[in-house]
């Protein structure tokens, strides 16, 4: 790629995670917003992108993979693109810096606990993962220690020892993934040190935040994408919002403030019961959320007759299903906010709005992921 500087990360050519890395700011912007531009064109006009003023260490989650080298040494680090051959990281130039640090301090703990790190072609050893969160605004930090079996020897002695070097945390969680699967987290947890999740604020609310719990992963741009989102949903206070994909009730709380009611729906049953304690905490009481298919929540809705004056939708990268825009369409809200960090899923449903009665009016796209070629868009559509 053109206009490369050198590379500042050691790994960057085998970690394959920032295909951006060494290329001046400016330019990563003007990549993106190009490619914003190119996928919505001729569907709406977009809009010039929001960039950061420090695009480095912005991470709040860093997940590192734990495994031994060919001369069986301990190494922690990440997946080589398309393989399972891991790749030892010591600093990341876009991952918290505290959080790199507790990792270290992990891997060098393992020997003298006779901890093994888990092999994934024989299935021996205990320790697959460590998962770190931190609240950017609290300070809190969260480390979750994924391990093949719930037996941990000496657990206690382990937890003292790093809170010992790492007072700053607080909170550990052991969780278990036995599966011989790609997936990170298992679904079984015990709380070893701490309540078991931490609180970060976010545009003046507190949320909380638990291991399997989804919380967009850079915190000083998850404020430019809410704040934009909310100035294009035009919140009067009477309105009913409907947060699809609710996650932990960010944007949807963040709505409550302005709207007449809220109705939140997500899948994920520990997300919901996150978003149900903090509508708790920040004393919210016009937010309401379910677990269950948005889709079909709204189907629902439209049956009885009931309205809805806006959607905001953030699905997964793969986009929606044709049956989830089916029933927006249904429910003909006046406004879909739809936000996205897979741009041409977003293009091609947002196209398939148009021809259920909607106008695409504009793209914003945000840069959420600096030296990736990751990007969030928001696209902003009318009922005709």
């Amino acid at each position: 790629m053109q206009n490369r500087a050198k590379d500042l990360c050691p790994v960057a050519k085998k970690c394959g995670g920032c295909q951006y890395q060494g290329m001046p700011y400016e330019k990563q912007l003007q990549e993106k917003e190009k490619t914003v531009k190119k996928l919505f064109k001729g569907i709406c006009p977009v809009h010039s992108i929001k960039g950061m003023k420090e695009p480095y260490h912005y991470r709040n989650k860093v997940h590192a993979v734990f495994d031994r080298d060919r001369r069986g040494n301990i190494i922690s680090g990440v997946y080589e693109m398309k393989s399972h051959r891991v790749v030892p990281v010591e600093t990341c130039m876009i991952e918290d810096q505290k959080a790199d640090e507790i990792i270290g301090t992990i891997r060098g703990m393992l020997k003298s606990f006779k901890i093994r790190t888990y092999d994934e072609d024989t299935g021996y050893g205990l320790l697959r993962h460590v998962l770190v969160k931190r609240g950017f605004a609290t300070g809190q930090i969260m480390v979750v220690l994924v391990t093949a079996s719930p037996v941990f020897p000496s657990k206690n002695n382990f937890v003292k020892a790093l809170r010992q070097k790492h007072p700053e945390i607080t909170t550990i969680v052991q969780n278990i993934n036995g599966r011989g699967t790609s997936a990170v987290l298992g679904k079984q947890e015990h709380v070893l040190y701490g309540k078991g999740y931490i609180e970060d604020v976010l545009m003046g609310l507190k949320f909380r935040i638990s291991a399997r719990s989804f919380y967009q992963i850079n915190p000083v741009q998850t404020e430019v994408l809410y704040g934009k989102a909310l100035e294009l949903a035009g919140l009067k206070g009477k309105e009913t919002v409907i947060d699809a994909y609710c996650g932990i009730g960010t944007i949807g709380l963040l709505a409550a403030k302005r709207a007449g009611n809220v109705i939140g729906v997500e899948l994920n049953p520990d997300a919901v019961r996150d978003a149900i304690g903090n509508a708790k905490g920040n004393q919210i009481t016009n937010a309401r959320f379910f677990s269950g298919d948005a889709g079909e929540f709204m189907i629902d809705m439209a049956d009885q007759a009931e309205k809805a004056d806006v959607v905001f939708m953030d699905p997964p990268r793969s986009g929606s299903t044709e049956a989830f825009l089916d029933a927006v369409a249904r429910l003909a809200p006046e406004r879909v906010v739809y936000i996205s960090c897979g741009p041409e899923t977003q293009a091609r449903d947002v196209k398939y709005l148009l021809k259920r009665g909607y106008r695409a009016e504009g793209a914003w796209p945000v840069d959420m992921f600096p030296m990736t070629d990751e990007i969030e868009n928001i696209c902003l559509l009318k009922r005709v």
